[in-house]
């Protein structure tokens, strides 16, 4: 069977990954969920540790970016202390809508995955609705039952697991009730106008646990976008343009270092080549590759050959380069191209060459 060896194009990709540069999330990328819990107080009138509030909750977000995220989450609150009984078990109910800042990264950049401990700010508003079956609550007016909330906290997180899936966090938080006309009674009998006063507000001290679900990058996290320099992809297209130049200028002299053990009669043209670059360490076909692809028709015969990079042992890069001239080969295949040999070379050259050739006969 013919053999093809590669016309090697350098091909130097930078990997310039900026600190804040990630890849694209897909639309169910980087959700979360979590518990907590922990103690509320009011902020003023009494003792601290007097009264204390037991409350818990679960939390549901999304980060959109390593340093915005978005999350609602409810907390119910059980006891009736300071104020009076209303006859149910869960007294209160705060679902809220916050918006997350980590600060950690925004202030000292992303790093390709989460640092073991991280600072985030919390704040946003929610509603807050009163429980209860005794007398005096139902003697109180139905829209007095519920009032605007707002919360503002600091979350100080640690990650851990091997793929930092899982996150711990102490919260502190003041929670006001913007709203809350704080009668004898109900906090929330009555709805006043909305004001940040805080004698109509609680502090708070939750423990929370945090799985984040994994993501279509093949982690739990963000990942650092292994983007591409312009000037070096120019560079390398006009390297490419020149040695088809080359090629069509003394195909005798060039062609020699493309095909192997060709019968004599044949002659190969920088037409029949299609060229196939990869990532570093990748074997998956870019949209740009299978562009390129797609011009390849159906029936044709075809040979591959796929190479490598100079870094890494020889057994990764025989295995790479097999590994892109097999995608390349299945993707041919699926468009009702025959292949007739798919072969990977490892490394050639001294240059960076991570492609695979495609000869079509």
């Amino acid at each position: 069977m013919k053999k093809l060896v590669l016309l090697f194009a350098a091909a130097v990709f930078a990997v310039s990954a900026s600190a804040q540069t990630v890849e694209e999330s897909k639309t169910f990328d980087n959700f979360y969920i979590g518990i907590n819990g922990g103690l509320a107080t009011k902020t003023t009138g009494h003792a601290w540790l007097k009264n204390l509030n037991p409350n818990a909750g679960v939390r549901i977000g999304r980060y959109f970016t390593p340093v915005f995220g978005l999350a609602v989450e409810s907390n119910a609150y059980f006891s009736v202390k300071p104020y009076a009984p209303t006859g149910t078990f869960v007294r209160y109910l705060n679902t809220s809508l916050l918006g997350t800042v980590n600060l950690s990264n925004w202030l000292g950049g992303y790093k390709g995955e989460p640092r073991p401990f991280e600072v985030t700010a919390v704040a946003g508003l929610g509603w807050g609705h009163l429980f209860g079956n005794s007398a005096a609550y139902q003697a109180g007016t139905n829209k007095g039952k519920n009032n605007l909330t707002q919360k503002l906290a600091l979350d100080f997180a640690y990650n851990f697991g091997g793929n930092k899936a899982w996150q711990v966090y102490i919260e502190p938080s003041i929670n006001y009730g913007l709203n809350d006309a704080q009668q004898a009674q109900y906090p929330v009998n009555n709805v006043g106008d909305i004001a940040w006063n805080i004698n109509k507000s609680y502090v708070q001290l939750n423990a929370g646990l945090v799985y984040k679900f994994g993501t279509s990058n093949g982690t739990h996290n963000f990942k650092i976008a292994q983007l591409r320099d312009q000037a070096e992809i120019d560079a390398l297209n006009s390297k490419i343009d020149d040695l088809r130049n080359e090629l069509a200028k003394k195909p005798k002299e060039v062609i020699k270092e493309v095909v192997k053990e060709a019968p004599a009669p044949q002659e190969v043209k920088v037409e029949n080549l299609v060229f196939v670059t990869f990532a570093q360490g990748k074997t998956v076909l870019t949209k740009e590759a299978k562009k390129a692809l797609d011009a390849v028709k159906a029936g044709k015969h075809v040979q591959i050959v796929g190479t490598a990079s100079p870094e890494g042992s020889k057994e990764i890069n025989d295995k790479i380069s097999q590994g892109r001239a097999d995608v390349v080969a299945k993707y041919l295949q699926g468009k009702g191209v025959v292949v007739d040999e798919a072969t990977g070379k490892g490394v050639q050259g001294t240059t960076s060459n991570r492609l695979a050739v495609v000869y079509v006969k």
